[in-house]
This record gives structure tokens, sequence and C-alpha cells, in this order.
């Protein structure tokens, strides 16, 4: 986390430390502690073959509904995030597998929100054998 700007911003909301955090980030470039999500798709050796755009959820970290990033409902912790002000949410993406992509390969992208933290996914494509 950058050290820069720290003392110069109080804020009373858990979830909109995230928010800060991405200004911070687009003034300072990309923090190298970002969110990494890494999982693992199984493709037959037809799809690795031809290509496919499948979908993919990406769990992201986004304000909590029930107390609207608070992390509180009056005086009490909310019980959906723990006090955090945070949930999981799980992203929607399509991903795009290119036609006759290797075994073992990696595919890496960016998932973005404006209500959630920036994400980092890698993605290591296992193709099947046939069976």
């Amino acid at each position: 986390m950058h050290e820069c700007f720290a003392d110069e911003i109080a804020i009373d909301f858990p979830s909109v430390g995230h928010a800060v955090d991405r200004m911070r980030d687009a003034f300072l470039g990309e923090r190298a502690d970002a969110d990494l999500v890494l999982t693992d798709v199984s493709l037959s050796r037809e799809d690795a073959w031809r290509g496919l755009v499948m979908p993919l959820e990406v769990p992201i970290r986004g304000m909590c509904e029930r107390c609207g990033g608070r992390g509180e409902t009056w005086t009490e912790p909310c019980d959906g995030c723990c006090g955090s002000g945070e949930s999981l949410v799980h992203y929607a993406v399509r991903l795009a597998v290119p036609a006759r992509i290797a075994d073992g390969a990696r595919i890496r992208f960016r998932v973005s929100s404006p209500h959630a933290a920036p994400v980092r996914v890698e993605v290591r494509v296992a193709i099947r054998s046939a069976a």
C-alpha cells in the first residue's frame, strides 16, 4: 500500500478505502499487491483447437449492500460483512479462449468495476485427454 497521502484522508466508511486506493493508484501507478485471482479451466481437445468464448465468474470484493459499506447497522457490526463494509460478489465475464491454445497456457486479464476494487485474473488452461 502506498504510504503517500496516508495522513491526508480520514474516511468513516471502510468500503470507501478501496476507492481512495484506486485514486492513489491512478495517481501513483498500479500497486504490485493488487488482488490476484487464480483459476483453472478444463477444455476438450476440440474446444482447445477451435477456440471458444466461455462464461467465467470472478470473485471480487465490493460494497456490502446490507450496510451500504458502513460496516455497521446503527451501533452493531453488520452481520452481512462482519463489520468490514465489503462483501464478495461474483462478477460474470466472458473469457475468449484463442484457437489452438496449448495445455498449461495462461490467460491474464483485469476486472474493474466502479463499485469494487480492481482484480487481476490469471486463468490456467488444462486440456483433457480423449476418453
